[in-house]
């Protein structure tokens, strides 16, 4: 069997320590999920920039699951940064928030079906999920799809 892609975006690893928050749980049991062998995880160096802005000991915390989890870090690319700035010019993502562009570009390029975010600013939004697909199909990407653990792991 194929193992599903994912994309684990920035706010997935903060939200598996984050226990005030609500999705925490299904959080946790999603990072269980890729532990079992149920899907095959990425990030990028986009996203461990992101945490090693943290605090500590968070920041190490954070940095630390991608290890835990063998989660596969993508290195950045001029063809991330390219596809980055078609979801800016096309309104996507604002200009200020490049570091999302390049998340979503980074997953889009190496063909991985599903992003995984708690972003709801800029990433995992009704916009977003909606044009992301679009600019994807006229530059030649495959559709991505853009949600949150919930909505993925079963809960039986």
């Amino acid at each position: 069997m194929v193992k599903q892609k994912v994309y684990l975006e920035t706010t997935m690893f903060n939200y598996y320590f984050d226990t005030h928050k609500e999705a925490n749980p299904a959080t946790i049991k999603f990072f269980e999920a890729i532990n079992s062998g149920q899907f095959e995880a990425y990030t990028s160096i986009y996203a461990v920039e992101e945490l090693e802005n943290a605090p500590e000991p968070k920041r190490s915390n954070m940095l630390n699951l991608i290890s835990k989890y063998n989660i596969l870090v993508l290195p950045g690319s001029n063809e991330a940064l390219n596809l980055a700035k078609k979801y800016i010019s096309s309104g996507i993502i604002p200009e200020k928030k490049l570091i999302d562009a390049l998340q979503i570009a980074i997953a889009s390029l190496h063909g991985i079906s599903m992003i995984l975010s708690f972003n709801f600013s800029h990433i995992n939004k009704v916009k977003t999920k909606i044009m992301v697909p679009a600019v994807n199909q006229i530059e030649g990407f495959q559709n991505i799809i853009i949600t949150q653990p919930q909505e993925v792991i079963d809960y039986e």
